[in-house]
């Protein structure tokens, strides 16, 4: 006996594959609030990111020059390159409904 396969209707497109999301952690050195935060960043990107995320982490002690891009005021700074538009957190990274505000997680995702 055959399987019976369904055809999709011309209208409905398969959606295209996610982009992983690019962040920056900006940091200076291994300061307790720059642990903080990164381990604050993975665990939130491996709970609502799965798979689909790239952290570079930024230390502004060997690569000051890189804080006037991303126009870094404060640390440590996480910056969302992609998806655009860019956002912006400041702080260790610790309060989830900041992170999904800030990220705009649920517009972008």
């Amino acid at each position: 006996m055959k399987a019976k396969t369904e055809k999709i209707p011309a209208t409905v497109k398969p959606r295209p594959a996610a982009k992983p999301w690019q962040l920056r952690l900006y940091v200076v050195d291994e300061t307790p609030k720059s642990v903080t935060a990164l381990a604050n960043l993975k665990r939130f990107c491996e709970s609502h990111l799965k798979g689909l995320y790239r952290i570079t982490v930024i230390d502004l002690l060997k690569q000051p020059q890189l804080a006037k891009g991303d126009q870094i005021l404060a640390i440590p700074t996480v910056v969302r390159r992609l998806p655009k538009p860019m956002r912006t957190i400041i702080g260790n990274l610790s309060h989830l409904e900041n992170l999904l505000v800030g990220l705009d997680l649920n517009r972008a995702a």
